[in-house]
């Protein structure tokens, strides 16, 4: 899952001790990977179902123990549920808002009408790469898919054609660029130059981004054509000419100026205690510690979303009552997803306490690879293994610190990429953000993987690519 906070994130003391064979491990693995697939495409079982007893499964051929097995589930769901169901909670609550006060058609219309059908996916993965700058994945996904949905309606272009920019965008981000909190942890373990890496990051997402985002996003939208899903409630099409870019109002709107700044305020609220953080992480007093609560990814999409209530709700003339019935209206569909992401963190748990992601860092501690492609390697295994971007990313660290202190700060910097780039490779079935995006989308498990999966890899892999190539001139 494409998030660190201190509920996910795992100590080094905590690290669980394999309970069986390294072959039995891989193979309990596999075997949990493969139910699962099975269990949802071919008998149509309900993911949530499928995702519980995909990890059962894995516990029992691990020799994790019945008892244990159930008791590592229910604490990766609760974390999960901790963390990040709060956030698709008040995410669907703002995603509503933005669709009823009409924010987000002014939005839509303004991206439509200035960028038109060619630069969509441009600015769509513009979008998502300055929203996921410092933003939490699931929270960049629960802010921006209320556009992404209307935007490929009002446009009629492909939707995967506007959603896979903006998600790369997103992703790049998180694995790539400091501050957010994923080069962050690699950052800190390594001892990288913050500045050096972040300006190295840059350099290497915004080739990223283009290459997932807008230039994969057309063939996506071949492999993946689906219809636009009605998750948020879009304007009727016989109310808007969008040919003629001819927009009928039949209500107020909020201005595009308070609808944007409504947006950006928990990005502005978690970059400036990011940016806090890195200019005075052991002092600052008082004001350190406020922008350390304000910038929690759950009060900072808490306070967006009072804030949209209040300026949303005026700008579309909406009374209380019908905030209040928006606010209730939010939750009901959004009950599938939040089983669907807790059991993907459950079934990511039980594979963490089997003990595999160190089963796979003692294999490969010794590699004769060169050091920037082993870094990768090892994140990428992982997260391949566990689900987790967040322990593929500290436990690569943790073993590649030692020879980290034998190189140049820049490959030390370009080694904090390799690790970031490796910890989004081939995202599936037991990635709880896999699951999120492909409720939100309304697609299959094929689909997803053809599409989201696709596209994690190539971020990956040019990631990876950029870090090599860079690692050749500093």
């Amino acid at each position: 899952m494409h998030y660190i906070t201190p509920l996910a994130l795992p100590s080094l003391a905590d690290k669980a001790l394999p309970h069986a064979g390294n072959a039995q491990l891989v193979t309990a693995a596999l075997i949990g990977i493969a139910l699962i697939v099975a269990l949802i495409t071919w008998l149509k079982l309900h993911p949530f179902l499928a995702l519980a007893i995909g990890a059962v499964t894995v516990g029992l051929i691990a020799k994790l123990g019945a008892a244990d097995t159930v008791a590592s589930f229910v604490k990766g769901f609760g974390a999960t549920m901790g963390s990040v169901g709060i956030l698709i909670g008040f995410g669907a609550m703002f995603g509503k808002l933005l669709a009823d006060s009409g924010g987000a058609d002014q939005i839509v219309d303004t991206l439509v009408g200035r960028a038109g059908p060619r630069a969509l996916p441009w600015v769509m993965g513009l979008v998502g790469a300055i929203i996921g700058l410092p933003m939490f994945f699931e929270i960049g996904v629960v802010l921006l898919m209320p556009v992404i949905l209307l935007v490929a309606t009002r446009s009629r272009l492909p939707l995967m054609s506007i959603a896979i920019p903006a998600l790369a965008g997103l992703s790049a981000m998180h694995g790539l660029v400091p501050p957010h909190p994923g080069p962050l942890v690699a950052v800190a373990a390594l001892k990288a130059d913050l500045g050096l890496t972040l300006g190295l990051g840059v350099l290497v997402a915004v080739p990223t981004v283009i290459l997932a985002g807008p230039l994969f996003g057309k063939l996506a939208a071949r492999w993946v054509n689906v219809p636009v899903p009605e998750l948020f409630s879009a304007p009727d099409q016989g109310e808007q000419d969008n040919a003629a870019g001819d927009v009928k109002e039949s209500k107020p709107r909020p201005s595009f100026a308070a609808t944007l700044a409504t947006i950006l305020l928990p990005v502005v609220l978690m970059l400036g205690s990011a940016v806090v953080d890195v200019v005075s992480p052991k002092s600052g007093g008082e004001l350190k510690k406020v922008l350390d609560v304000l910038g929690t990814p759950p009060v900072a999409l808490g306070i967006a979303l009072i804030v949209g209530m209040l300026v949303l709700g005026r700008g579309g003339r909406m009374t209380r009552e019908a905030v209040s019935a928006t606010m209730s209206n939010a939750l009901p569909p959004i009950a599938g997803i939040l089983l669907i992401v807790g059991a993907g963190g459950g079934f990511k748990q039980v594979l963490v306490d089997t003990g595999i992601a160190d089963t796979i860092a003692n294999a490969i501690r010794d590699s004769s690879l060169p050091v920037l492609l082993l870094a990768w390697f090892v994140a990428a295994l992982i997260r391949v293994a566990t689900g987790s971007a967040t322990v593929a990313t500290v436990t690569a660290s943790g073993i590649l610190a030692p020879v980290a202190a034998s190189l140049t700060n820049s490959h030390v910097s370009l080694m904090v990429l390799a690790i970031g780039a490796g910890s989004l490779f081939l995202s599936h079935v037991n990635d709880a953000g896999f699951w999120m995006v492909k409720e939100y989308l309304r697609i299959d498990v094929a689909q997803t993987l053809k599409s989201w999966t696709v596209m994690e890899c190539i971020i990956s892999l040019a990631g990876l690519a950029g870090v090599l190539a860079l690692s050749v001139i500093v």
